[in-house]
């Protein structure tokens, strides 16, 4: 009777969820970055689709999801196959069941892409390819989920963590996964560009389990894009490079609106950078921010920095800077 028990409850068990995403995978050619945004009803979906290495490529395995896709595509670009090759060696060497329902991106360091849905992934389901970008995902609303993708990845002129972003938030607001929403995940990839020492993960943002996981990995992405573009401010200056410290700072600056510190520091790189109207725009935002008492404070703190002090060589400008309706 007990074996009779254990097989009805296995025949009454819930089905394993689908591994139902929107992704996207990508390379910016001027760079060289790789990476994947993908989003999901399912649970940790970044433990699970994303796979990039710098130099090397960029994967999304889904729908009916072989993880093993992932690593064992990155070890096939490394032997330098292109990603078409990779993928008819993957389904060639894939033993398991469910092949005809697996849904599978790649975009190799050359800027190659191959994607691949099975007939069998659940409905909808389907991709489209652009120029440095493939979209694809399954038991989505429709094939306006990943168009709209496309459409925010190419109008996105920013580098390419952001057009990815962009490019998940815009399948978020066309519907996305039908069954609603769980988790998402960024990943992108760049030679020495991750954080402390010998690390490629430029971005590796992961929302495992909210109620809105695009808004929650917005914000943490806010997070890690400070850090790593204070990481190239600071290289910046010590090559001497203002006008790329200004836009890394300006990034900053959008990533932290409301820190007054941030349009300080952004006035101090504009005049270096040869934009003394710029300069006071945003010292004028950050006294907008502030008491009187705090934006001196703040002006004091970073004027203090060797690398600002022809700013304080200009009388005249700091003047302009200082002079306020309402005195200190």
């Amino acid at each position: 009777m007990s074996r009779w028990i254990f097989v009805l409850a296995l025949l009454l068990a819930p089905a394993a969820p689908a591994t139902a995403t929107f992704s996207i995978v990508a390379i910016d050619p001027a760079t060289g970055d790789l990476g994947i945004a993908v989003a999901s009803r399912y649970f940790a979906v970044g433990a699970v689709v994303p796979w990039a290495d710098a130099g090397v490529g960029a994967v999304a395995t889904q729908a009916g999801v072989n993880v093993g896709y992932g690593p064992r595509a990155l070890e096939l670009l490394r032997q330098g196959l292109t990603a078409q090759q990779v993928m008819d060696r993957l389904f060639a060497e894939d033993t398991f069941p469910g092949k005809d329902a697996r849904q599978l991106a790649i975009v190799d360091a050359k800027g190659n892409i191959a994607v691949f849905t099975g007939d069998a992934a659940n409905q909808w389901r389907g991709h489209v390819k652009g120029k440095t970008w493939s979209a694809q995902g399954n038991i989505l609303v429709g094939a306006h989920v990943v168009e709209a993708m496309g459409r925010a990845f190419d109008r996105t002129q920013d580098e390419l963590a952001e057009k990815l972003f962009a490019a998940l938030k815009a399948g978020d607001e066309a519907g996305g996964d039908s069954r609603g929403r769980q988790s998402a995940s960024i990943l992108v990839v760049r030679k020495g560009g991750g954080r402390n020492t010998n690390n490629d993960r430029y971005v590796f943002v992961n929302v495992d389990d909210h109620q809105d996981p695009i808004h929650e990995l917005r914000r943490l992405m806010n997070l890690q894009m400070t850090i790593n573009h204070n990481g190239a401010i600071n290289r910046a200056l010590t090559a001497g490079t203002f006008a790329s410290a200004l836009v890394s700072s300006e990034k900053v600056a959008t990533y932290q609106p409301l820190d007054p510190a941030q349009h300080v520091r952004v006035g101090f790189l504009a005049y270096l950078a040869g934009q003394p109207d710029r300069a006071l725009a945003a010292f004028a935002r950050a006294r907008e921010l502030t008491l009187p008492a705090q934006f001196k404070a703040l002006w004091e703190a970073q004027a203090s920095r060797p690398a600002y002090s022809k700013v304080l060589e200009d009388k005249a400008f700091v003047a302009k800077v200082l002079t306020d309706p309402q005195p200190f």
